[in-house]
């Protein structure tokens, strides 16, 4: 594991390297796992080693509100965060291609932000990352069109595999930007007449301008 950790976390000390390893618990998931729900409290800290985790807000009726994604290399600050305030969790994380996390226990979140600095900048390191990240997102709603947001959605989802492949249905994505598929299939549609991209019968092909 001591080779995992340093490929993926590449800014992690030695020392604490070896104090995840004395201390971590490592889980595999499966895609649609739901690893974190509304409601409860977080234990531990979730590195993410392999795979990718979707994080979302759902709604009182089932819809959801898509915040952001974590990758190899991230963790969850929302779940710092509440862990360090004994707060229950106000956000979803589901599996969406098979993972591989390191969960640290969340007692020895104070611990290691004094004992190491390593972790005291990837702990900042995240929150800042993340603070930023939902700020273009509350941007996108309250100031562009759902033809903007839209566009905003898919340069997201393309930014966090890497690809212009996005195996994405018009359902998915209204119910993440709540609303009609309609509405989406007829915008993207419209995109795809602009040469912005392909819509295939089971995925969306971003075109490079």
């Amino acid at each position: 594991m001591d080779a995992v950790i340093k490929k993926t976390f590449p800014s992690f000390s030695n020392d604490l390297i070896a104090d995840i390893e004395a201390n971590d618990s490592v889980q595999s998931f499966k895609t649609g796992t739901v690893i974190m729900r509304t409601g409860q409290y977080i234990k531990n800290t979730v590195l993410v080693t392999k795979g990718k985790i979707k994080v979302y807000r759902e709604g009182e009726e089932g819809g959801e509100f898509f915040m952001y994604y974590l990758q190899p290399g991230q963790a969850c600050a929302i779940s710092m965060v509440c862990a360090t305030k004994s707060e229950k969790s106000q956000i979803m994380a589901k599996v969406v291609e098979d993972a591989e996390l390191i969960l640290v226990p969340l007692s020895l979140m104070d611990q290691w932000m004094m004992k190491h600095r390593s972790w005291y900048e990837f702990v900042i390191g995240t929150y800042r990352s993340r603070f930023e990240e939902v700020l273009e997102v509350i941007d996108s709603i309250a100031f562009r069109a759902m033809d903007e947001r839209l566009e905003f959605y898919l340069k997201r989802h393309a930014d966090a595999c890497g690809c212009q492949d996005l195996k994405l249905s018009h359902q998915e994505i209204a119910t993440e930007l709540n609303t009609s598929r309609e509405v989406i299939s007829r915008l993207l549609k419209k995109m795809e007449q602009r040469n912005l991209l392909k819509l295939h019968r089971n995925h969306i092909e971003l075109l490079k301008k």
